[in-house]
């Protein structure tokens, strides 16, 4: 696994790297993935690619296992791909660890 984090400090949040599987069997955060260009955090929702119904699973998802409103959370970019960057607001210092127990759980 490559030593490059999953996530970046931006302006105003976190920037989060995933790799999304759609139309899987259950939602879940499926952990690390090495990909050629870095590391992303897998995840899998049941929602199909269609009308961005799997972003919003995505966004649902994640802000469920951060304790945050799924609105506050956005896609930056990669809107129609699976390779996604998805914009975190927060202090950087309070998400970081949030998102590092992220790695390792499911939800």
């Amino acid at each position: 696994m490559s030593d490059t984090p999953v996530w970046s400090r931006q302006p105003g949040g976190i920037l989060l790297r995933v790799l999304v599987t759609p139309r899987a069997s259950r939602n879940a955060l499926q952990g690390l993935i090495d990909l050629p260009d870095g590391p992303a955090l897998k995840i899998a929702v049941t929602a199909p690619p269609e009308d961005v119904k799997a972003n919003i699973a995505v966004l649902k998802l994640l802000a469920k296992a951060l304790h945050l409103p799924p609105t506050s959370l956005s896609v930056a970019s990669g809107t129609t791909a699976r390779s996604k960057s998805i914009l975190i607001p927060g202090d950087a210092a309070t998400l970081a660890p949030m998102l590092e127990a992220l790695r390792k759980s499911n939800v």
